[in-house]
């Protein structure tokens, strides 16, 4: 399989070159060609019958790869059997069809390699690229194989530049064609100042060592077999065998040194005028060297050694097995990266998780913070209702305790007003003449009520008078409006100047009937005044029988001067009360036209003061 996918890398560029259009297909007869040419340099017999049937010309067209691919896999590559043909010609084959077409040596101007090694190098691109199509090396690879060429010309290579070359372009990530590969390579860049044979020698040297499988090669003496003697040639290992040579052109070969799992190295001491000697030891003969210094003695028996365990693991390639495990490798690496981003995806699915629930959290806490500062606040508010309730109830106390006192005080007054009742009762017999002039004061008062009748009944007959003015006049502006409904525009005037004289004496009725309604009050105010004077009439009989007594002969009564003080605001009350009453009676006589209207309330006042009282007799009766 390995030999077969090799096979296909070289096929794959051919059939791609052959493609001019490059519209995926190519024609039979270029086919038809390929093939025989493949035949002749893979050593397979030829079918003429074959290449014929399947390539005649017919109105099919050209074939596509996928067309061609049975033919290739059952007339060609099954045939092919490793070691039978030289892979280096079948590869020179391929590179002659492709480069006429895609390679130039001087594209940038400033070529650096020949045609070989452009060719050595497309072989090396080949076995490193991927098993992808279209073919491409991947960067590891670049690198790894420029390191390769600059460790042979003993120099090293730049990687931050070869960094910054993969950077500048992001479709070079993946990886390069041949073609830019070897013009990466054509340019210059990392092979500066060196001489073209120097290139063309360590290209020549990684050649050999990946393609060719050469582990290691180099001048040696060894000793013969027969005579005995040691001969300078020039020893070429690979996996398998220990070939040697006459020189390095390799052109006569002297022998080869068969290497298994059984074989061995060995370093020998120095005799025979020979120095840093070394044997390998297989199970039919073994075989003296010398190397030229120590250096040389132990790269050549750590290349032996490496060789046999090759062979003792079944391995026929060093490079192949290194490649797989750079393969394998990468592969981890991105398995690795992979699952690295794939973490840090998660990660970052969880970071914004965590950044949601701490934005959660503090949206809680401000909300919380919120149920605080309210919580707070209500406290607050209920400490300042409180605060306030308490003061309040401080005051209401306050006040409580003030009224306690006020009332304590006012006791002390009623006791001490009782105290000086008791002593009024004793200086109680004065009060005769004093009831006398009260007397005269309730008959002025009936006088002035009397007069106060007449008024109200004479404002009660000029507000009839008004009444009817009033009903005469709404008469009159009734007849006007019918006198207007076919007078209306002569008569607006007119109307509307009555009905301002009616809106007048409404008014005027309206002022009477408040004047009315004050003169009922005052009427009412009087009557309760009478009738408060009857009472205190009373009341002064009733004390003035329980005072009298008869007076004994030679018995002399001290009159207290101070006897009326109890009852002097009283009767100056009542005469304020009747002096306020005779000025409004004469302030209503003066304006008959608002008093007019009262006549009927002053009459009927006039019929209850007629009226004889049987709780409160007249001051006749009581005479």
């Amino acid at each position: 399989m390995e030999l077969r996918a090799e096979l296909l890398k070289s096929i794959w560029y051919a059939f791609t070159a052959l493609d001019a259009e490059k519209s995926g297909k190519v024609s039979k007869s270029q086919l038809k060609v390929l093939s025989h040419n493949l035949y002749t340099v893979l050593c397979i017999p030829h079918d003429p019958v074959a290449l014929e049937e399947h390539f005649r010309d017919d109105d099919d067209g050209p074939v596509s790869s996928q067309g061609y691919m049975p033919y290739l896999n059952k007339y060609i590559l099954d045939k092919v059997e490793e070691g039978a043909f030289v892979k280096e010609n079948f590869d020179e084959l391929c590179w002659t069809l492709t480069a006429k077409k895609n390679y130039k040596a001087n594209r940038n101007g400033n070529s650096v390699i020949s045609h070989e090694d452009a060719f050595k190098l497309w072989c090396l691109f080949n076995f490193l690229s991927e098993d992808k199509y279209p073919l491409v090396m991947v960067p590891d690879e670049v690198e790894y194989l420029l390191k390769k060429i600059c460790m042979a010309m003993n120099i090293e290579l730049n990687s931050g530049e070869l960094d910054d070359y993969f950077s500048q372009e992001a479709q070079q990530q993946t990886g390069l064609t041949v073609w830019q590969f070897l013009d990466l390579v054509n340019s210059g860049r990392f092979l500066r100042g060196i001489e073209q044979e120097a290139i063309s020698m360590a290209v020549e040297e990684v050649y050999q060592e990946i393609i060719g499988d050469v582990l290691k090669q180099g001048y040696l003496w060894k000793k013969g077999n027969l005579r005995r003697n040691w001969s300078e040639r020039w020893f070429t290992l690979k996996p398998s065998d220990l070939s040697y040579y006459v020189s390095e052109e390799r052109k006569e070969k002297k022998g080869s040194i068969s290497l298994d799992r059984n074989s061995c190295v060995e370093i020998l001491p120095d005799r025979d005028g020979k120095r840093c000697m070394f044997c390998v030891k297989t199970a039919s003969r073994t075989y003296e060297m010398s190397a030229s210094d120590t250096r040389q003695r132990q790269e050549w028996t750590l290349a032996i050694q490496m060789a046999i365990r090759l062979q003792a693991e079944g391995k026929k390639s060093l490079h192949k097995d290194l490649k797989q495990k750079r393969r394998e490798q990468r592969e981890q690496r991105e398995r690795k990266k992979a699952a690295k981003e794939e973490e840090m995806q998660r990660l970052k699915q969880l970071q914004e998780e965590k950044e949601r629930k701490l934005q959660e959290l503090e949206l809680l806490k401000e909300a919380q913070r919120q149920a605080e500062l309210l919580l707070q606040e209500e406290e607050q508010r209920r400490k300042q209702q409180h605060e306030e309730m308490q003061r309040t109830l401080e005051i209401q106390l306050q006040e409580a305790e003030q009224a306690r006192a006020s009332m304590q005080a006012e006791m002390v007054l009623k006791e001490a007003e009782a105290e000086r009742q008791r002593k009024r009762i004793t200086e109680l017999e004065e009060m005769q003449q004093r009831l006398q002039d009260a007397l005269q004061q309730e008959v002025k008062a009936r006088q002035d009520e009397e007069s106060a009748r007449y008024a109200q009944a004479r404002l009660l007959s000029e507000e009839e008078e008004k009444m009817k003015q009033l009903m005469k006049l709404k008469e009159e502006q009734e007849e006007y409006i019918i006198k207007a409904q076919h007078e209306k525009l002569a008569l607006k005037q007119e109307m509307e100047n009555k009905s301002k004289f009616l809106e007048e004496a409404q008014k005027q009725l309206e002022e009477v009937r408040v004047n009315r309604e004050r003169m009922d009050q005052d009427v009412m105010l009087a009557h309760r005044k009478l009738q408060q004077a009857s009472t205190n009439v009373k009341h002064w009989n009733v004390q003035m029988n329980r005072l009298m007594h008869p007076i004994a002969p030679g018995e002399k009564r001290t009159v207290l001067s101070s006897g009326f003080c109890g009852f002097q605001p009283t009767l100056l009350s009542r005469r304020d009360s009747s002096l306020k009453l005779k000025q409004n009676l004469e302030k209503k006589k003066s304006d008959p036209v608002k008093n007019g209207s009262k006549e009927n309330v002053n009459g009927e006042t006039e019929k209850q003061l007629q009226t004889p009282d049987k709780d409160n007799p007249s001051p006749a009766t009581l005479g």
